[in-house]
């Protein structure tokens, strides 16, 4: 290849590379979506075509980047989780970074009418997303976090419930119903839900509530015809290339599967091997 005068300035370039095994989240968020949300008329306090829309861009996401071994979203946020072998552009956060929020919002963008088919999209007020990246050390900090992220869901749609439900069917306005919230805890809120509108809380759609996590089911991808062993006499660096290949086979081939559940207590957790593995 060529060289001139002015290739020095690539030594300019410096790639921040993220510490090997450590469990990496990429949580995406998207910018500026109150002021989306209100322009394009988002169902409050949840609007599910949304919430279909999110999920449908980060399940295509895991089809194609298959070292995401799981996802948690809620609202305009996903988070997604990298196996901690994950080579993945050799660990560069930028690449990482800008490559999941660009593929989440061409995603979130290519299937926007199928979702919203009476609302096409304006160019002036177009969906994008920002991204950061979080490394974990083990497993306890990976389900600290994803129980933060849970955590959050419920507290932040508790209130939103009880905020819209005071202005839509109590008549009060958005000030109003801030000051009436205001001070209040969750008994107090799911209280006001049920004596005043009828409301039980419990009983609101899962995805409001918990959010969705979607995992690769590694256990029926397991199950399928193995593919014969590899020869002793291979070289090891040949015989880990090759393992490499059938376990990205493997993982490609994996379902991914939706769940609406409690991502906090220890009934997850003890599945945990079958999609973080």
């Amino acid at each position: 290849m060529a060289k001139s005068r002015f290739e020095y300035v690539r030594t300019y370039e410096q790639d921040q590379i993220l510490l090997p095994n450590t469990y990496i989240v990429i949580r995406l968020d998207g910018r500026g979506f109150h002021k989306f949300s209100a322009h394009y008329k988002f169902t409050k306090p949840n609007d599910i075509r949304a919430l279909g829309l999110m999920n449908k861009a980060a399940f295509c996401l895991m089809k194609q980047i298959s070292d995401i071994c799981g996802a948690y979203g809620q609202s305009d946020e996903y988070s997604f989780v990298l196996q901690r072998r994950c080579r993945l552009f050799d660990r560069r956060e930028a690449k990482l970074v800008s490559t999941f929020a660009s593929t989440f919002t061409a995603y979130y963008q290519f299937y926007w009418n199928e979702f919203f088919p009476d609302q096409p999209l304006d160019a002036t007020l177009l969906p994008s997303f920002d991204a950061r990246a979080v490394q974990y050390p083990s497993l306890t900090e990976l389900r600290h976090y994803l129980s933060w992220r849970q955590a959050d869901c419920h507290i932040n749609n508790l209130y939103n419930t009880s905020f819209w439900a005071l202005i839509l069917k109590g008549g009060e306005t958005e000030k109003e119903a801030e000051h009436s919230l205001m001070g209040t805890n969750s008994s107090d809120k799911n209280e006001l839900l049920f004596s005043r509108f009828g409301i039980n809380y419990n009983n609101e759609d899962p995805v409001f509530r918990k959010g969705t996590m979607l995992i690769r089911d590694m256990a029926k991808a397991s199950s399928a015809t193995p593919e014969p062993d590899l020869k002793d006499e291979m070289p090891l660096q040949e015989k880990s290339k090759r393992q490499a290949e059938r376990e990205e086979k493997r993982r490609r081939k994996a379902e991914i599967v939706e769940l609406h559940e409690d991502i906090i207590g220890d009934g997850f957790w003890n599945e945990s091997s079958k999609w973080l593995s």
